[in-house]
């Protein structure tokens, strides 16, 4: 009975590789004639397809003129909307080519799945007339969106507090520093509304509400340093990232000093993402291998989705005083059954001066025993070589940094853990160099 239920599984994968074979070569046949015509027609200049009909209800058009010039295009599987169907983040990969600078690889991103992009069409619709369905042009003229005019000098905390994660407990200070740098107006530099056009206004307003991904990596961007992926523009609901490289779960399992590596890249960023000349503290509100790439170049580790990063201001903390707001804050943890789950107070996080959230997501979600996904279990540092098993530091850190037996235990786990896994890596190049 024992070696004839492999058997039968083995027969019966074989069959269900043959009928997801079948399956396909049907839909392939079905569709030829759309088929020839995805690879001769390049939809990144249809208006329609990227929803620059339904702007100022988009998230820009400072790369209208690249797409419309037919700039920008998708690579071989994405020209394929019958595909689309598996592709339920919307996320694409594209060339783009510059006449001076040759052809690139980006990400287009519609920052959600068809059914949120609906949803926002509907709350468009019912912020204005109460109806799921209208104009939705005219319908955002009547929104918040508009009512925010440029007779408003600037864009402040009571308007905006709580609309998603980047602004759930805003300072003037960070409000300044997404309207100076906004991207998808000619005038950026100023953090007056007055120097924005209504229609740009309405676009900053209804990306902040809907999803202010794009924001975060405009107010943060690459070029200062700050771990994020590359803003390079908008057209309709369609927004383009600089490519980063492969996710971080290909690198999986690869080879333990590589793996390494990341480990420490990854604490270095939860650190910097924490602690920064800049008094911002962004947390990291989901953490998962999806959300973080790696440099084909260079290997370093990028964060690829910024849509759930809740950003405090450590100076305004400072100067209100709220209610124990200079007692360290704890993470708690806690089991879960789902796959990168973390547990966290929003208000903690917003009226905290010390916070170890960011460690206690990167060693849970991604470093630790705890870490699951994709039916793994084990984390990036898994199976470490059998000396540093022995020895017990690394694991000890590892727990201590994703469920602390000591109080503010934690913290000290993760500066540790920094410290030896940079000790790691150094002596790993060290051996490579010999």
């Amino acid at each position: 009975m024992l070696r004839f239920l492999p058997l039968k599984l083995g027969r019966l994968y074989r069959c269900l590789k043959l009928l997801l074979v079948l399956g396909l070569s049907v839909i392939l046949l079905m569709n030829t004639h759309n088929l020839f015509a995805s690879f001769q027609k390049n939809e990144l200049t249809d208006r329609r397809f990227i929803n620059l009909n339904k702007c100022p209800a988009c998230f820009g058009t400072s790369w209208c003129r690249k797409f419309m010039n037919g700039q920008v295009s998708f690579e071989t599987w994405g020209r394929l909307r019958f595909l689309d169907v598996f592709n339920v983040k919307n996320v694409y990969f594209a060339q783009y080519g510059e006449p001076r600078e040759g052809t690139r690889r980006v990400v287009l991103k519609r920052l959600g799945s068809n059914q949120e992009l609906a949803e926002i069409d509907q709350k468009i619709c019912k912020r204005a007339t109460g109806r799921p369905r209208c104009d939705l042009i005219q319908a955002m003229y009547k929104t918040e969106f508009a009512r925010i005019n440029g007779d408003v000098r600037l864009l402040t905390p009571g308007v905006v507090e709580g609309w998603s994660d980047l602004v759930h407990c805003p300072s003037q200070r960070l409000l300044d520093r997404v309207v100076r740098r906004y991207a998808e107006t000619k005038d950026s530099g100023s953090f007056l509304l007055k120097n924005l056009k209504d229609t740009e206004r309405m676009q900053l307003l209804m990306t902040l509400a809907f999803n202010p991904e794009p924001l975060v990596l405009q107010s943060f961007p690459s070029d200062e340093g700050w771990p994020f992926a590359k803003y390079l523009g908008a057209c309709g609901r369609m927004v383009a990232v600089n490519y980063v490289g492969e996710e971080l779960w290909s690198f999986y399992n690869a080879p333990w000093e590589k793996r390494v590596d990341l480990a420490r890249q990854l604490m270095d960023i939860a650190e910097q993402l924490t602690n920064n000349d800049f008094d911002f503290a962004l947390y990291l509100l989901d953490v998962s291998f999806d959300n973080f790439a790696v440099g084909p170049r260079d290997g370093k580790v990028i964060i690829v989705d910024a849509e759930n990063v809740l950003v405090a201001d450590k100076r305004q903390i400072k100067q209100d005083k709220p209610e124990s707001y200079d007692v360290w804050y704890e993470s708690r943890f806690e089991e879960c059954d789902r796959e990168a789950c973390l547990s966290f107070s929003k208000e903690a996080l917003c009226s905290r001066v010390t916070v170890d959230h960011n460690y206690y997501a990167v060693c849970q979600n991604l470093l630790s025993q705890y870490a699951t996904w994709r039916g793994t279990t084990g984390g990036l540092l898994h199976d470490p070589p059998a000396h540093i098993a022995k020895d017990g530091q690394l694991e000890a850190l590892l727990d201590e940094c994703t469920k602390p037996k000591k109080r503010y235990g934690r913290f000290q786990a993760a500066k540790e853990l920094r410290e030896y896994l940079t000790r790691l890596s150094a002596a790993s190049s060290s051996a490579m160099a010999r």
